[in-house]
């Protein structure tokens, strides 16, 4: 037994309450090393003739990644406390793990050595708006969505599509071109806008922000983004706002301010400025985003500068309802002032969605007292490193994936926000060298796997572009030059994920285990009645896949084409075509 390898603590992702009265306990141990996990557990005023009362309970696996096995259990304590250890069995050896260490049997004399989860305090545990489960979001760039009003176009505007995106042009999208085209998102069926910045700002992508109080006028007036909201939600769909606290636009007034009177200026602690006078060239000498001088980082914990910014927050949820803010750079910003922007939105809004763009590990941000979910980027990379990339196989996938999922309470997987592209990177076709079958695919995944998914505007109709600026093309409303057959895969899907909930946030998702050769990816997500199977064909050939569960007297059910086939015998084959999918249910 490699004692080494196995690791527990009881917090975050290894030890939640999931529900009032649920508690989660994992536990990691070398793979393929433990063969019985069993969770030894009891109150720790419960006690016998000077001994302590334990019980246990067997743990499941749970998932196995590249390294480690991880072992689950669900417990619920009578009174909302528990002491808690793990007695390990490898075949040839059972031991005791403790907080104190290894014991050959579970110490009964103290529940001093033992884990403690104190109280199950309900202030505690992670919630999120449920509505986030059922949502699918589309993100729009709205200076490239479309076109509505052409007394609010930019100086030198050019003519819709009419040339190539640059870090510098205009095209005269805005918000009354969203308004015009809400029935073609009904029809799309996506239920939740994201929208990049919308604030007044120098460029074309807004990320420069400028004043935070107001719409950009190229996009329209207030008045105007009233009426999209109102819009919006009279055809139940949610809007979540793009928001940059970390820094602000080069063009900030009171940034202005500091550059015109340097040390004089009553902004000076606004932002993070190291010597004076201020310099842009060849590096500034003040804190930004990355190394532009564009993008002043904001001193977040200068009181003025967080009640002007918690005011921002406010704002857009008091006066106009929206229903979510994504937070830019959000892992740059301090912890204390995040915690104090929950407390205040959520106030006006309980049901307010707050999602921070974070790319890696993001426990820290998601212990209840931050952010609702974090964008979902780590599966963003396994997806295309497997269908667009090819650089990985299906088993080194599911082993990453794993590994992800661990990452992170299971009430906390269910709000991730899941994507594959955006205004950040190249669109979906051009990574998968524009094969359309594997577009499918990744759209297809997307679409049934836990969390949140989020479509980029175009992706749908067979939009292409390289890496910024190019995945920020005119939206194509020409609709013979639409892929309608992709528009139609996603539009089902999307209906799919509606109809069969065990396709959105219900039910317990796990993994086929997966050989180094293997082709194709499965996984199932399943309740106490019904079990659904995505089933993805990875090759380039036509492959069989045999279910492995005891099939004898099923009925099996293809979501997509809805054939049924009762099962007589103990196994069942279905056969896949060349980059090929099913969505079954037993």
């Amino acid at each position: 037994m490699l004692k080494e390898a196995i690791y527990h603590r009881p917090k975050d992702n290894y030890a939640y309450v999931c529900a009032d009265d649920e508690l989660h306990i994992r536990i990691r141990t070398k793979r393929d090393d433990i063969k019985e996990a069993k969770l030894v557990h009891g109150d720790p005023y419960d006690w016998n003739n000077e001994q302590w009362q334990a019980k246990t309970t067997p743990m499941s696996k749970s998932g196995s990644d590249q390294l480690f096995d991880y072992w689950f259990v669900s417990v619920q304590p009578p009174f909302r406390r528990l002491r808690y250890g793990f007695i390990l069995n490898d075949g040839t050896e059972s031991i005791c793990f403790t907080e104190k260490g290894f014991y050959p049997e579970p110490p009964v004399d103290d529940v001093a050595y033992y884990f403690c989860f104190p109280f199950m305090n309900k202030i505690d545990i992670f919630t999120a708006p449920e509505w986030v489960k059922n949502t699918v979001w589309y993100q729009i760039f709205p200076e490239r969505f479309a076109n509505g009003n052409n007394e609010n176009n930019p100086k030198d505007v050019l003519p819709w599509g009419s040339a190539n995106p640059s870090p510098t042009n205009f095209f005269g999208g805005d918000m009354e071109g969203v308004i015009q085209n809400i029935d073609y998102l009904k029809d799309l069926g996506v239920n939740g806008i994201y929208f990049t910045p919308i604030f007044k700002a120098h460029s074309n992508h807004k990320y420069d922000t400028i004043d935070y109080l107001d719409i950009d006028p190229q996009f329209g007036t207030k008045e105007t983004f009233r009426k999209l909201i109102e819009v919006c939600h009279k055809n139940g769909i949610k809007v979540m706002l793009d928001a940059v606290f970390n820094h602000s636009g080069y063009y900030f007034p009171q940034f202005q301010d500091v550059l015109k009177h340097g040390e004089n200026s009553r902004f000076k602690n606004w932002f993070h400025i190291n010597q004076f006078p201020i310099v842009t060239e060849p590096k500034p000498n003040y804190d930004t985003f990355a190394y532009t001088p564009f993008m002043p980082k904001l001193n977040t914990e200068n009181p003025e500068v967080k009640e002007y910014l918690l005011e921002v927050g406010r704002y857009w949820v008091r006066e106009f309802n929206i229903d979510g803010w994504r937070l830019d750079v959000a892992n740059e910003v301090d912890h204390a002032f995040w915690r104090d922007f929950r407390k205040e939105v959520k106030a006006i809004k309980p049901d307010l969605y707050i999602l921070g763009e974070i790319w890696h590990d993001s426990m820290p941000w998601l212990r209840g007292d931050q952010f609702d979910a974090v964008m979902n980027y780590p599966l963003t990379t396994n997806i295309l490193n497997l269908f667009a990339k090819q650089k990985i196989t299906v088993k080194e996938f599911v082993d990453n994936m794993t590994s992800v999922i661990h990452m992170y309470p299971k009430n906390v997987n269910e709000f991730a926000f899941n994507l594959v592209g955006s205004h950040d990177t190249p669109r979906i076709l051009t990574e998968c060298a524009e094969d359309m079958e594997r577009v499918k695919q990744v759209f297809t995944l997307l679409l049934t796997f836990i969390g949140t998914p989020c479509l980029y505007y175009g992706d749908e109709i067979g939009i292409t572009g390289e890496q910024d600026p190019f995945c920020r093309k005119c939206m194509e409303w020409n609709k013979e030059k639409q892929n309608t057959e992709l528009f139609e895969h996603i539009q089902k899907l999307i209906h799919l994920r509606r109809e069969y909930p065990l396709l959105a946030n219900k039910g317990e998702l796990s993994f086929i285990p997966a050989d180094p050769q293997d082709k194709c990816l499965a996984f199932t997500k399943s309740n106490s009645t019904k079990t659904v199977m995505v089933i993805l064909n990875t090759s380039s050939n036509k492959m069989e896949y045999t279910v492995p569960a005891n099939m004898s007297g099923k009925t099996v059910r293809n979501l997509w084409n809805l054939e049924k086939t009762e099962v007589a015998s103990d196994t069942w084959t279905i056969l896949l075509e060349s980059k090929g999918f099913a969505i079954i249910e037993y």
